[in-house]
């Protein structure tokens, strides 16, 4: 009896406790000034919108800019906010705030029957980026895992679940990761960005229209330094149901926290808390890949814009690093 009470308790403990709402102010705050002095300086920051299970409001940012306005991205519709400092400017501050409030977001309530659909209009969540191919291996793994399967539901499930079972959460990995699918496949490992990006990839390569939600925890306490707490996570569109979270990433990360393995008992709460739900402690801020930002960047495509971008007399300044790159984002309830 003892060790069946043992057990229950530590089911309760696993399985993740996602509060209703969430609800606090971000405050980013920058200063370029001594970067490459007497350069032009350009700032892209990702400018959060309100929808079904969050709402942004109070948006308001001050500086000694030259040019400051919000302008959207063509292919995914994304919403950057852009600041501009002429040649020769002294200063280069800006400090950009907002009041979020987000809810724990739940599409669990599956239809019987899944509509039919045609691929065509989704052909943007069903496509290879530069760093996320749909064909030849990747293809090739995706109709393994999804052999047997009927219907976007059971593929994109059997597609979470090897997701969960073939990666782990490597710590050294530089900010969210890259999302190298390719690289990934070999070496499973990585953080948020990589492992939902082999989510994605496969999901895509089995049919399953899919895409990459690029956000930022909120804190969970009156004030603390969030500047490096940026989160990628995932959704599948089911027709005639919507857009559905998915999170293996975060299930990855408990169990490397926790110390867990596959088998334990507390990774399958873990798994059916990360399946069409996901908790209320984190801020959507864009999608998409392969970016070209508006006023356009120089130079390539953007991987994501999950962190600032900046280029000062043309360069690109390293967003992974905040110290240098001199932002910090602070949250507050």
């Amino acid at each position: 009896m003892k060790q069946l009470l043992l057990l229950f308790m530590s089911l309760l403990i696993a399985l993740p406790a996602f509060a209703a709402t969430q609800a606090g102010n971000f405050t980013w705050t920058f200063d370029l000034s001594g970067q490459r002095p007497g350069e032009e300086a350009e700032l892209w920051i990702p400018y959060p919108v309100s929808d079904a299970v969050q709402l942004i409001s109070h948006l308001k940012w001050e500086g000694n800019y030259s040019e400051a306005a919000v302008y959207t991205e063509r292919t995914f519709g994304v919403p950057m906010l852009y600041v501009r400092w002429k040649k020769g400017s002294k200063q280069r501050q800006l400090t950009f705030s907002f009041h979020a409030e987000r809810q724990k977001q739940v599409r669990r309530d599956f239809p019987q029957n899944e509509a039919a659909y045609d691929p065509r209009d989704f052909a943007l969540y069903l496509a290879p980026t530069t760093l996320g191919p749909v064909t030849g291996k990747v293809k090739k793994l995706a109709d393994q895992i999804t052999a047997g399967k009927t219907g976007i539901l059971e593929k994109a499930r059997a597609v979470y679940d090897w997701t969960i079972e073939n990666t782990f959460r490597d710590p050294k990995t530089r900010g969210c990761g890259l999302g190298d699918v390719t690289a990934l496949l070999r070496r499973p490992g990585g953080k948020c960005a990589d492992i939902s990006s082999i989510y994605v990839a496969l999901a895509r390569a089995a049919g399953v229209p899919a895409r990459e939600i690029l956000g930022i925890r909120t804190g969970k306490k009156a004030h603390q330094d969030v500047s490096k707490w940026q989160h990628c996570w995932a959704e599948f569109y089911l027709p005639g149901y919507g857009w559905v979270p998915v999170d293996p990433a975060d299930v990855r990360k408990a169990m490397l926290k926790q110390k867990l393995q596959l088998g334990d008992p507390e990774v399958a709460e873990l798994r059916d808390a990360f399946w069409g739900q996901v908790d209320p402690y984190r801020i959507r801020l864009s999608e998409g890949r392969d970016l070209q930002l508006n006023p356009p960047q120089q130079g390539p495509a953007i991987n994501y814009l999950m962190y600032p971008f900046a280029q000062v007399g043309g360069k690109t300044l390293d967003w992974l690093e905040p110290e240098t790159f001199k932002y910090t984002i602070s949250w507050d309830q």
